[in-house]
């Protein structure tokens, strides 16, 4: 059975443009999918990237444009710029990873649900109102937002480690189990070709 790792954080607009699709892809090919999300601002420093507010005013806005575009192709929602973006993407991730580990619910739901909260809903992902809601939208109590804190923590770092070990340096990052890294929301039909063995 295939399966990918998948690299991210709710705080990321292109992470968020790829919405459903590697759920798709993962369930036409019988494939599983580990969610790992990461602290992008410091992949960044590990990797060699810059943070969005720190680009060159040209790059910010050819990435604003890029957003926009992607939004509109793919007929999502999309704030360009969101009451709460930058913000702690670490209480999002905790819960995600106590998610995970509990099981009983819908991982990508709760996944596409903190990041339509951040770039669709003008919402606060750090907030515990806004982890709690989404948790209980994708089926899962929403008492993990409170639970196993010191082993999310601990995974965060880990996740971490483990992109920049793999060669991740961006989000969204899916990695197969053949080691093949694909970058971008715009190389998920790259990897379905590749999982039906056509790349």
């Amino acid at each position: 059975m295939a399966h990918i790792d998948y690299f991210f954080t709710v705080i990321s607009p292109f992470s968020y443009l790829a919405g459903p699709r590697l759920e798709e892809i993962a369930a036409r090919h019988g494939a599983t999918v580990t969610y790992k999300p990461v602290d992008l601002v410091a992949l960044f420093a590990r990797t060699g990237g810059v943070p969005p507010a720190e680009r060159p005013e040209g790059r910010q806005a050819y990435r604003l444009q890029e957003i926009r575009r992607q939004a509109a192709k793919r007929g999502l929602p999309v704030t360009l710029r969101p009451a709460h973006f930058p913000t702690n993407a670490a209480p999002a991730a905790y819960a995600i990873i106590a998610a995970q580990s509990a099981g009983g619910g819908d991982l990508g739901g709760l996944v596409h649900g903190l990041m339509r909260a951040c770039w669709a809903e003008e919402k606060d992902v750090a907030g515990d109102a806004v982890i709690r809601d989404c948790l209980s939208a994708a089926g899962f109590d929403p008492a993990l937002a409170d639970k196993g804190l010191l082993a999310g923590a601990e995974a965060y770092a880990a996740n971490l480690e483990e992109a920049a070990a793999r060669g991740v340096f961006g989000a969204p990052f899916y990695i197969t189990d053949g080691d093949e890294r694909f970058w971008g929301q715009d190389r998920l039909e790259d990897l379905n070709l590749h999982l039906a063995g056509k790349l």
